[in-house]
C-alpha cells in the first residue's frame, strides 16, 4: 500500500550564502580569537543559530553602548548597520568585523549613488526591521521615505520637483515589490530604479519553490524560520496566496500534527536563516506519526558563495587591535 501522505521538499530551503558568512565569521573570530566576541544584534534572525553561538561565547548585545573597550571584536550583524553606527565604532577605536550580506551592501551603495545624482529615495520595505534600518542610514535624514505596501505607494508624497528613485529590502515578496513599483511608476514617470533586481536571489528561490510545492498539491506549507524574520514569515505569505495553507515554525515541536495528517500532501521549507538540521527535525516528527514519502521539489540550484572578511583570513592570525570596519 503506497504512503498515506507526501512531504514535498522545496528547494533551495535554509541558509543562503549571506547568512552562511555571517555565522562563519562570528565561528572564525571565535575560534581565532576567543570568547567573548561581541555581536550587534542577532547575526541572523534564527533563534537556534544565536543561542548556539552565545553557548561559544558570542555575546549579544542591540547597542555599541553595551561594549566595553576590552579589545574584542565587535561584528555587525547580516543586516548591516547605519553609517552613524559605524563612526561610533571607529571613534572609540573598537576591533569590528561587518558581517553585512553583501547583496545588502549593494542596496546601501545604490542608495548612496542614487543621492550623488541628486535623487530622493523611496525605499519598499518594512519600518523597524534592521535591514530596514541601516539603508536609511546610509543617508540623511530626510534623503528616503519609506514605503511599506502599495496603499502607501498610491498616497505617498515625496519632496516636490526632485527626481525619484526606488530600491528595497531584500527580503520582500517578489509579488508584493512588483506590485508597488508599478504604483510608483505609474505615478512617478522617470522613476529610477537598481540596475538588477534588489530582492536577493535566495529569497526570490525560495518563494519560486514554494509556488512549485503548492503547485505540486500540497494544501499545508510549514516553514521552518523565526517570527521576526522577514523572509521566513514572506514565505508563509506566498504559500497563503498559492491556495494552501501556511504555518510557520521555529522548531519541529512547535507543529500541530494532528493539523499537518488532514492534509495528504504537505509542503515544507525554511527561511534563509534557519539551518538544515532544523527542517530535518520536522521530517522526523511527521515521519513518527504519519506514513511519509519525501520528495525533493527543485527550482534551482544555489552555488554562491561570499568570502569571509581579510582580517578573519590573514595567516598568522590578526590580533585584537583597533580597526576600522572591513
Amino acid at each position: 500500500m503506497p504512503p498515506a501522505h507526501t512531504l514535498l521538499l522545496a528547494a533551495p530551503r535554509g541558509f543562503c550564502a549571506g547568512v552562511d558568512r555571517a555565522i562563519r565569521i562570528v565561528e572564525e573570530a571565535l575560534a581565532r580569537h576567543g570568547a567573548p566576541v561581541y555581536v550587534r544584534h542577532e547575526i541572523v534572525h534564527n533563534r537556534h543559530v544565536v543561542d548556539g553561538l552565545r553557548a561559544r561565547g558570542a555575546v549579544f548585545v542591540e547597542e555599541l553602548d553595551e561594549i566595553p573597550d576590552d579589545g574584542r571584536p565587535v561584528i555587525f550583524s547580516a543586516h548591516g548597520v547605519a553609517k552613524s553606527v559605524v563612526s561610533e565604532a571607529m571613534r572609540r577605536r573598537l576591533f569590528t568585523l561587518d558581517a553585512t550580506c553583501p547583496l545588502v551592501t549593494k542596496v546601501h551603495r545604490e542608495a548612496e549613488r542614487h543621492h550623488r545624482q541628486g535623487r530622493h529615495i523611496l525605499l519598499i520595505g518594512h519600518a523597524g526591521h534592521p535591514e530596514v534600518v541601516g539603508t536609511m542610514g546610509q543617508l540623511p535624514v530626510g534623503a528616503v521615505t519609506l514605503v511599506e505596501d502599495a496603499a502607501q505607494a498610491a498616497a505617498v508624497q515625496p519632496p516636490a520637483g526632485v527626481p525619484l528613485a526606488w530600491t528595497s529590502q531584500t527580503t520582500l515578496s517578489v509579488d508584493d515589490t512588483a506590485e508597488i513599483v508599478a504604483v510608483l511608476a505609474a505615478r512617478f514617470p522617470g522613476l529610477a530604479g537598481p540596475a538588477k533586481e534588489d530582492i536577493c536571489y535566495a529569497t526570490s528561490n525560495r518563494q519560486a519553490a514554494v509556488k512549485a510545492v503548492v503547485a505540486r498539491g500540497a494544501s499545508l506549507v510549514v516553514v521552518v524560520g523565526a517570527p521576526n524574520s522577514s523572509n521566513s514569515v514572506r514565505l508563509a505569505e506566498v504559500a497563503q496566496r498559492a491556495g494552501a495553507e501556511a504555518v510557520l515554525v521555529q522548531r519541529a515541536a512547535e507543529l500541530d500534527l494532528d493539523a499537518a495528517a488532514r492534509h495528504a500532501v504537505i509542503g515544507l521549507t525554511a527561511g534563509a536563516s534557519a539551518p538544515e538540521s532544523l527542517v530535518q527535525e520536522v521530517v522526523a516528527r511527521l515521519s513518527a506519526r504519519v506514513d511519509l514519502a519525501v520528495e525533493d521539489v527543485t527550482v534551482a540550484e544555489e552555488r554562491i558563495e561570499f568570502r569571509l572578511p581579510p582580517a578573519l583570513t590573514r595567516d598568522p592570525p590578526l590580533a585584537p587591535r583597533p580597526l576600522a570596519a572591513d
